[in-house]
């Protein structure tokens, strides 16, 4: 008898494939079995796939479709890889997926990747938190299809003025905003970031009182991560850059002693 084999749950990135984990790729390199969200990650990562490799794009099936394929592979001993885009744990339906395996009694593991909230920020060239502005960030979406908790309706999260990275919303900017502005001022930094870290991204900065239009101008209507808050740069340029912002972290400051470095002129 064939020993089971384990399904990997593997983070993709957020488009460039080389953004996929050191440990992600040699498991990828590895798999016998391949199980790829088409509509979402990014084609060029499957050239880590070994040559004899059985690829299915999952775009197209349905969840009983995909575990009936994971379940027959791992219980004749091949090894998959099922890439998620980003990181497996945020909005990926990893948790029914690994309910079946867990039935099945088939063994998984997780292996986290680039989430495409941190790409935006890295595109943008901006920090998330800033000391004295926020240090908090909020993951979340809009309600559509899939309820949100009342609690968490972007209304009510909104008055905590953290920083907010909102996903899976952008075909709904006007209702976005109109959310927002239960919480932050209309002239609160937003920015827009469509396809990060693929060959056609584009980022649209604004305000809440602009971001909509703005956003419709550019026709993007799907694949981009709203992020809203005071650490970002108000549209201007540098001079906005100098104003209001945070003040510097204590990591670095000569005058905090911290167990790695005295103070200015301690010995």
């Amino acid at each position: 008898m064939k020993r089971c084999e384990t399904v990997f749950f593997i983070g993709s990135g957020p488009g460039d494939p080389e953004l996929i984990t050191v440990k992600g790729k040699r498991l990828l390199e590895e798999a016998d079995v391949v199980i790829y969200a088409g509509s979402l990650v990014k084609e060029k990562v499957l050239q880590y796939a070994k040559k004899d490799a059985v690829i299915h794009n999952s775009a197209s099936m349905t969840l009983e479709q995909i575990m009936k394929i994971m379940k027959e592979a791992a219980n004749n001993g091949k090894k998959v890889a099922r890439l998620h885009t980003g990181d497996p744990t945020l909005y990926s339906a990893l948790r029914e997926q690994a309910d079946i395996l867990e039935r099945a009694k088939i063994p998984y593991e997780v292996i986290p990747g680039v989430s495409s909230a941190f790409a935006s920020a890295a595109a943008l060239k901006e920090e998330l938190t800033m000391p004295e502005v926020t240090q908090t960030v909020i993951f979340t979406r809009l309600e559509g299809n899939t309820p949100v908790p009342e609690k968490e309706r972007l209304s009510e999260l909104a008055r905590h003025n953290a920083t907010m990275c909102i996903f899976l919303s952008i075909g709904m900017i006007e209702n976005v905003v109109e959310e927002l502005k239960h919480g932050y001022a209309e002239d609160t930094p937003v920015a827009v970031v469509y396809r990060a870290t693929w060959e056609d991204e584009k980022i649209v900065r604004g305000t809440l009182k602009d971001i909509a239009v703005k956003v419709k101008k550019a026709k993007i209507a799907r694949q981009a991560m709203i992020i809203v808050g005071k650490t970002l740069v108000a549209p201007g340029g540098s001079k906005q850059r100098a104003m209001g912002r945070g003040r510097r972290s204590k990591l670095y400051d000569k005058n905090f002693e911290h167990g790695y470095r005295k103070k200015k002129g301690l010995k």
